[in-house]
């Protein structure tokens, strides 16, 4: 078990690297250092994050199931969890305020003619009951089944995430290749190794069985 001083410390520097991205954005808006196009500049480090923070979130599990020593890991999944709705809540109100200044016919329009701000929009709609219901209360209220199924919508909002980072780059730019390969791999295993997990536990039922005989 995870001495309590080491998960502080882990948790801590998890905190220092999550707030990273906002800092500098920050300190470079101040200083006037985020290039031409700061509002591009922006949208990009808050959308990257948010969408990396997700795939991280989505790690957790398999990496728990690869190697069961890593199990203290579930203790960081809502915290990166709760970090990614934080950049995407960042990179919506920076589409919403500084491209649209919030003005409704500019944001309908924006939604009725860009299909990657469609895809956007979804995605963040998916993640936002997930971060509203992260607490215990919430976990309690909703009781286990329920908030486990809800909270498969991360697999979705993992697809059209990546979606909507393709429809955003130029037709020929691949920078969104890894960040999908990770995401492709990272749903991809889940089957697999609930398709283990299964195996496991009948054959622990059977052997159970024989041994009564």
């Amino acid at each position: 078990m995870m001495k309590r001083s080491t998960l502080v410390l882990l948790k801590t520097l998890t905190w220092i690297g999550c707030l990273v991205p906002i800092t500098w954005l920050v300190y470079s808006y101040v200083n006037n250092s985020l290039g031409p196009d700061q509002t591009a500049e922006i949208a990009s480090v808050t959308g990257l994050t948010a969408i990396w923070l997700l795939a991280a979130t989505l790690a957790v599990s398999p990496i728990r199931s690869l190697s069961p020593r890593l199990s203290w890991l579930i203790k960081f999944r809502r915290l990166l969890g709760l970090f990614m709705f934080f950049y995407a809540t960042v990179h919506m109100l920076t589409w919403l305020g500084l491209y649209a200044g919030f003005d409704l016919n500019t944001i309908e329009t924006d939604i009725e003619k860009r299909r990657f701000i469609i895809m956007g929009v979804t995605t963040y709609l998916l993640v936002l009951p997930l971060a509203a219901t992260s607490t215990t209360w919430a976990i309690r209220k909703l009781g286990g089944k329920n908030w486990n199924r809800l909270h498969m919508l991360i697999y979705l909002a993992a697809i059209t995430a990546v979606v909507h980072y393709w429809w955003k780059v130029k037709t020929g730019v691949i920078s969104p290749a890894p960040l999908t390969l990770v995401i492709v791999l990272l749903l991809g295993v889940r089957p697999i190794l609930a398709w283990k997990r299964r195996r496991k536990v009948r054959a622990a039922v059977a052997l159970g069985t024989a041994s009564k005989v």
